[in-house]
């Protein structure tokens, strides 16, 4: 049984990157949040994280984002989120 992650780093990339999950992909990210565990279920059924000014719905069997806010707005074109566990800071 795998344990659900309590914080995630949330990457925003510009879509043209086509290595998502190289090491390169931090360097080339415009934009990064921790966002940690609210306890809450988003619209999307997933749990909803938040920090930084992020507010993410988030698979967290994938890590797939499921439904994205960014400084309470959706997110523009030509940017896609991209979530990894955090790792302990």
């Amino acid at each position: 049984m795998s344990t659900v992650p309590k914080r995630f780093e949330i990457l925003l990339v510009p879509e043209h990157v086509e290595d998502r999950r190289g090491a390169s992909v931090a360097d080339s990210a415009v934009r990064t949040a921790v966002v940690e565990a609210t306890g809450r279920q988003g619209a999307s059924g997933y749990p909803v994280y938040e920090g930084h000014g992020v507010r993410a719905d988030i698979d967290p069997e994938t890590g797939a984002v499921e439904a994205l806010l960014v400084d309470g707005r959706e997110l523009d074109y030509g940017l896609v989120p991209l979530a990894r566990p955090a790792g302990r800071t």
